[in-house]
């Protein structure tokens, strides 16, 4: 904790964060520019400290270094007792250093100034409500992040990493089946320079321009594309298989079982495909998952899916479990989806559970149906088999073709009588 400033009134915070515009020094409110002015350092990035003007902010200027994160603290340590103010583009709680200050220093010991943000700007000039404009950041972050936000009419706002951005967003949206996109890139969003162009992404031919821009795309899927909802049962041409594919229908069935809730994590043991993983994900941006594949050429293809459908921070681990789980991050959820007769292997995944948290297994073979019907009758849950059937030719009539049946197991783990008793002390 950095010591409060002692020429500071009790309660102002130690680091006041400034956000600030591409329209510099002459676009910030009287109150930032007091702040600015008054601080003894002040901390931000070289663009954000190279738009203040030398004679209105005579204090010490420090950049910050790279990597950013890890530096916070220290950085700031090394400047107890002075005034100190740190830059942001924007609005410092929106994708900004806002967000690692809180983290690192507490939300006491900072005073945020905020400024509008990119957003607010690019929806101002679009003539887009904000609230129905969904937000995606490439800053630091694999441009397949997008494909997980594409569905037909969808408004989308880019945050743009570089110059290069917009180029790789066309690259994607051709790729996924958007190329009739429409896309706009707005360049220095409240500067004197302030510009933007458009096209659409199966056209797309812009050269680079500036590196401080935003991509607005409203989303037009090719009428040949595959369709992707946004609920789980992803249609299974969606995923490069061997054959290790939880089936569309099942796989609906077994998320909802897993029931996923935003910033939970998973671990989806003996990954086959991934495709529990990776639609549980996609669920919601902050949902985390591990899958842990033993076959090696499997795993690759799980990272080849994850980063076709949007979730490229799907962790894969490539190991037989149980030995494969040791050292991984607790789980709130945990699927097996292979591998049950493994020594130790329901065990270990039961272990590993909190109180509260949800196993779901399938199975297809009764050896594993056995295991699942005795844990059944220790824990309770629900034990159902699930059966689908789909009507195909039969001759120059329809018939039913009957896929094999999927026992599943479903329980949420109660607390044992001891963690009761930790509760209740």
């Amino acid at each position: 904790m950095i010591p409060a400033s002692p020429a500071s009134p009790a309660g102002i915070p130690a680091v006041t964060v400034v956000g600030i515009g591409a329209d510099g020094w002459a676009g910030l409110p009287a109150a930032s520019r007091a702040v600015l002015a008054d601080a003894e350092v002040v901390v931000g990035g070289p663009r954000q400290l190279g738009l203040l003007p030398a004679d209105a902010c005579p204090g010490e200027r420090v950049a910050w270094p790279s990597p950013l994160r890890p530096a916070v603290r220290a950085l700031l340590a090394g400047h107890a007792g002075r005034r100190v103010a740190v830059l942001a583009s924007g609005d410092p709680m929106f994708y900004g250093i806002g967000r690692a200050l809180t983290e690192e220093l507490g939300a006491d010991r900072l005073r945020v100034l905020s400024h509008p943000s990119s957003v607010s700007l690019a929806c101002a000039r679009l003539g887009w409500p904000v609230e129905d404009t969904e937000v995606i950041t490439l800053v630091g972050r694999p441009a397949a992040r997008l494909a997980a936000a594409l569905h037909d009419g969808r408004r989308l706002l880019v945050l743009s990493a570089g110059a290069a951005t917009p180029g790789e967003v066309a690259a994607l949206l051709r790729d996924r089946g958007f190329g009739p996109s429409r896309m706009r890139v707005l360049e220095q969003l409240g500067s004197a320079h302030e510009c933007a162009y458009e096209g659409v992404a199966d056209a797309w031919s812009h050269a680079p321009g500036d590196p401080l821009n935003v991509v607005a795309v409203e989303c037009r899927r090719a009428p040949d594309a595959l369709r992707l909802g946004a609920a789980p049962g992803l249609p299974d041409a969606a995923y490069a298989s061997d054959g290790q594919l939880t089936k569309r229908h099942v796989r609906a069935a077994t998320l909802a079982a897993l029931a996923p809730a935003p910033g939970e994590l998973l671990w989806d043991v003996g990954g086959g495909s991934g495709s529990i993983a990776v639609e549980w994900m996609r669920t919601h941006p902050s949902c985390r998952a591990v899958t842990v594949e033993k076959n090696a050429v499997r795993a690759e293809r799980i990272v080849r899916n994850a980063e076709h459908l949007g979730v490229p921070g799907l962790r894969v681990v490539t190991g037989a479990a149980p030995a494969a789980l040791d050292g991984l991050p607790t789980p709130d959820a945990v699927f097996i989806g292979g591998g049950l007769t493994a020594p130790g292997l329901l065990d270990a995944c039961w272990a590993a559970l909190p109180a509260g948290g949800r196993l779901v297994a399938n199975t297809v073979t009764m050896e594993s149906e056995a295991l699942l019907a005795d844990r059944y009758r220790r824990h309770g849950g629900e034990l159902v088999r699930l059966a689908v059937a789909q009507a195909v030719p039969v001759g120059g009539f329809t018939g039913w073709r009957q896929a094999m049946p999927v026992t599943q197991w479903s329980v949420t783990k109660r607390a044992e009588p001891s963690d009761r008793g930790d509760q209740e002390r």
